[in-house]
C-alpha cells in the first residue's frame, strides 16, 4: 500500500516490541544491492506514520507504538553458512 518509489519488494520477517508495547522494530529482508536496501529502508521509515495510522485503524490499543525499520540480514548469513560448509564439505575439511 505505500507508494513509496524507493521501495522495493520486500518481506516483513519479525517484529520486535518491547515490553510496554510502545516501540517496535520492524524487520525487513529484501533481494537487491546494499543502495537499494538502504533506500528500501529510508522509504519504510520516512512512511512510519501511514504504517501507525493503518495500525491504529486495525488494532485496539490504548497506544500504537513507535515504527522503526531494519534490514534482516538473517537470510544472508544463512546462506554464506550453508556455502561455507558446502565448500568444507567438498575440500573435504568436514
Amino acid at each position: 500500500e505505500i507508494k513509496d518509489p524507493r521501495i522495493g519488494f520486500v518481506t516483513i520477517t519479525h517484529v520486535k516490541l518491547s515490553p510496554d508495547l510502545r516501540d517496535a522494530k520492524i524487520y525487513f529482508s529484501q533481494i537487491g544491492t546494499a543502495k537499494a536496501k538502504e533506500k528500501s529502508r529510508a522509504g519504510l521509515n520516512n512512511a512510519s506514520g501511514y504504517v501507525r495510522r493503518a495500525l491504529a485503524r486495525k488494532l485496539s490499543l490504548r497506544s500504537i507504538p513507535s515504527i522503526e525499520f531494519f534490514f534482516d540480514d538473517s537470510l544472508e548469513y544463512s546462506e554464506h553458512i550453508e556455502k561455507v560448509i558446502k565448500d568444507m564439505k567438498e575440500d573435504g575439511s568436514l
